[in-house]
């Protein structure tokens, strides 16, 4: 395994892709990419118009079976040339390539459109009767129910062909370019260049300077690229009206909520429930931290600082891991035997480097390879809980793997899941180490902070998309429109307690999620609020627990989440049920003020 040397965090560990291709000139790549062409055209010839008459002789399932192959195939190749591109995005030779191959990708999947479509014009009897009649086949049986709910939402073949072929020079190039602009900027902090993940972490930094002055960097190089910015989002935001508006989806969410296999009802709840008790948390905890910092209010730059008891401690990379896999491993062996190849074997990238993505993720490839994670390690306990969230996404992909590549990716309203559980079990085995009353203060101070980012903070995300989508379809929106409408969900989540100072208004405009996800962010919030209502089902009766868990990872995409959460006693359509999640985080502000007194 290759690591970076003479780090001031220890041997960090990079990719090795070798397991997808040796490079971009890999002839195995071109084979594969020639490969995946021949079978796509072959797919159409060989199944287009004749779907309904191999459901009735039995022999759906073959095409099936191909159809699944062949995504497995153009999952390796669009896999590795995406993590090549995002370990160094200002390459113009990996732009270039991926860039291609996305384009290559595109043409040929153009062949497979009818599939989808012609499947969910097979007569329902003659399907049930076909899933009846083969076991095999049934095991898609909930895959083809996900299939047919967006039925109504499909189009006629040519314009679908249409949409998929202008995706190339539409969504696919915008979130391009959004991407090569982030990874370019440079950000001025007293004379030093900085990319922009080391300036948002010195909003983290004890001292007040450092954290203004990383504010006032990230608001001047913003302010410099707002009209890009902007234009962008007008862009993306007027594509998707577009495409809304032709398959008829009422709502502005209703394509994500569609896509990850969830009710708009479940989601205005989550969405309700977290607004109602914004008092209670993140208005209560800020005003109570402004004190603890001995001001009458926060300003912008101290929201995530450290608290003066806080220790300035960092971990090495060799200490994040034990941490993490002891945790793991305390609560299953078998979890943990999970995550040991993420450690040795290639599958992490951790250092922080120039041009490379920023952030954090974790890349689920396909299920005949293996996950990749990427990080930007800088040994803060938050990128020890990030390690902990990634890698709970990388054991949960790999549990998910034997469902094949149709049904193993999970739908959004379970995806957070194993991660939000990961960081979770990190923090618990944390505090129970916790030496002293101190100690325990910061650490419960830190994982609040971090759950009202997950929760408040993306739930306010969401209600800002639907802010500006809908304000889009009125007309293009100027910076100034969009401005004000981040300003007023952060004045709403955020309370009085926090000032938002000049320039604040400028801090959508760094959040990829709304290029390249619109509405996923409250996956995060619901994924949080679950794993909370979770853990304290495992609290209540750890015996039996881990295997059900483990049972809900691997089931991947082939289950509704009610179905998943039943075994639990948890239900997401009651109304009560995100006050469990929102009430253990209250608990935590209650014990922080305990503490305190």
């Amino acid at each position: 395994m290759q690591k970076e040397k003479n780090n001031q965090f220890g041997d960090l560990p990079q990719w090795d892709l070798s397991d997808l291709y040796s490079g971009i000139d890999s002839l195995e790549f071109k084979q594969d990419l020639d490969r995946a062409k021949s079978k796509a055209k072959s797919f159409e010839e060989n199944y287009k118009n004749k779907l309904e008459d191999l459901a009735k002789a039995g022999l759906l399932l073959e095409a099936i079976k191909s159809y699944e192959g062949l995504s497995d195939l153009t999952g390796r190749l669009g896999s590795f040339a995406f993590l090549n591109y995002a370990q160094k995005t200002d390459d113009a030779n990996r732009a270039k390539f991926m860039g291609d191959c996305q384009e290559a990708l595109t043409n040929l999947s153009t062949n497979l459109i009818f599939f989808s479509l012609e499947l969910n014009q097979i007569d329902e009897d003659v399907l049930e009767a076909a899933l009846n009649k083969d076991k095999e086949l049934a095991r898609y049986r909930y895959w083809f129910k996900e299939l047919r709910k967006s039925k109504p939402y499909q189009l006629e073949e040519r314009i679908e062909e249409l949409f998929h072929d202008k995706s190339v020079t539409g969504r696919t190039a915008w979130n391009r370019l959004f991407d090569e602009t982030m990874a370019s900027l440079k950000f001025d902090v007293a004379g030093e260049s900085l990319g922009l993940e080391a300036t948002l972490n010195l909003l983290t930094d004890r001292d007040e300077k450092k954290r203004k002055s990383g504010f006032k960097a990230i608001v001047t190089t913003l302010k410099e690229n707002q009209r890009l910015f902007t234009h962008i989002t007008n862009v993306l935001a007027k594509d998707k009206e577009i495409s809304d508006r032709w398959r008829k989806f009422e709502d502005i969410a209703d394509s994500r909520h569609l896509a990850n296999s969830v009710e708009r009802e479940v989601v205005d709840a989550l969405e309700q429930a977290v607004r109602q008790a914004y008092p209670r948390l993140s208005h209560r905890y800020y005003k109570r931290k402004a004190k603890w910092l001995g001001k009458e209010q926060l300003e912008a730059w101290d929201r995530n600082a450290p608290l003066p008891t806080s220790e300035e401690q960092l971990y090495d990379w060799d200490s994040a891991t034990k941490i993490v896999l002891d945790a793991y491993g305390d609560f299953s062996p078998e979890l943990a035997e999970l995550a040991n190849p993420f450690f040795n074997s290639g599958w992490i990238d951790a250092e922080v480097k120039q041009g490379k993505s920023p952030g954090a993720f974790a890349h689920p490839t396909v299920p005949s390879a293996h996950p990749y994670l990427m990080l930007n390690y800088l040994g803060k306990p938050r990128d020890v809980m990030t390690l902990a969230h990634e890698l709970g996404h990388g054991v949960h992909q790999r549990l998910a793997a034997s469902q094949g590549a149709l049904m193993a990716s999970t739908p959004l309203t379970l995806a957070e899941t194993a991660s939000v559980f990961g960081e979770m079990l990190t923090f618990q085995a944390l505090l129970e180490n916790a030496k002293d009353k101190k100690q325990r203060f910061t650490m419960l101070s830190q994982k609040v902070e971090d759950m009202l980012n997950t929760v408040v903070r993306q739930i306010a995300f969401y209600s800002f998309e639907r802010k500006v989508h809908t304000a889009r379809r009125k007309g293009e929106l100027k910076v100034e429109q969009i401005d004000a409408m981040w300003l007023e969900v952060s004045k709403e989540s955020l309370g009085d307690g926090v000032i938002l100072n000049e320039g604040y208004e400028s801090f959508w405009a760094y959040i990829p999620h709304f290029i390249h996800s619109p509405f996923y962010v409250y996956a995060y919030a619901f994924g949080d609020c679950l794993v909370n209502s979770l853990y304290a089902k495992y609290q209540e009766n750890p015996n039996g627990f881990a295997e059900k868990y483990l049972e809900l990872l691997a089931a991947g995409g082939s289950k509704h989440h009610s179905e998943l959460l039943k075994p639990f006693g948890l239900d997401a359509s009651d109304k009560d049920f995100w006050s469990l999640g929102l009430n253990m985080i209250e608990g935590m502000i209650d014990e922080l003020e305990n503490l305190s007194d």
